[in-house]
């Protein structure tokens, strides 16, 4: 239900590539609700970051293979440092150079396309009798504990 009502407000046939992350992010938020890495820190901190620095670099240097290995490397730089790591997000770099997409694609289809799962995943977790409620903390870093990354400590 919640990857439906993206496709229908984010204009699938434009906008295809960017939806294949939010796949990822509907296992975390549908079946993984208590992870850092699913809360709405890492969620939109991941999501909107990651396809930031793809845009930016895409603008910045073009979509040669060497920017594609520089933008990755800068989006896990930034998850960790900002502990907003969510796992699917890490495709967005990729999705955003591929797709040449401009800077407004980081509000839509990205921002609108988290915000209507996260909402999704909010109601959901609260029809269903039983369920862990969505989101468990807003604000849990993630990783949440130095460990991960320890070369940032």
């Amino acid at each position: 239900m919640g990857l439906g009502l993206v496709l229908q407000f984010v204009d699938p046939p434009s906008s295809v590539l960017f939806l294949a992350s939010f796949g990822g992010s509907a296992v975390f938020l549908f079946g993984l609700t208590r992870a850092p890495a699913a809360q709405p820190r890492a969620l939109f901190g991941g999501h909107i970051g990651c396809a930031l620095v793809g845009a930016i670099c895409f603008h910045l240097f073009g979509d040669a293979l060497w920017v594609y290995v520089v933008a990755l490397v800068l989006t896990l730089v930034f998850m960790l440092v900002t502990k907003t790591v969510h796992p699917p997000s890490g495709a967005n770099p990729l999705i955003m150079m591929h797709a040449h997409a401009s800077l407004a694609a980081v509000w839509q289809p990205v921002t609108v396309g988290v915000v209507i799962l996260a909402l999704d995943a909010a109601l959901w977790s609260r029809l269903v009798p039983g369920m862990m409620h969505y989101p468990y903390r807003w604000f849990e870093k993630s990783p949440p504990f130095m460990s991960w990354g320890g070369w940032l400590e």
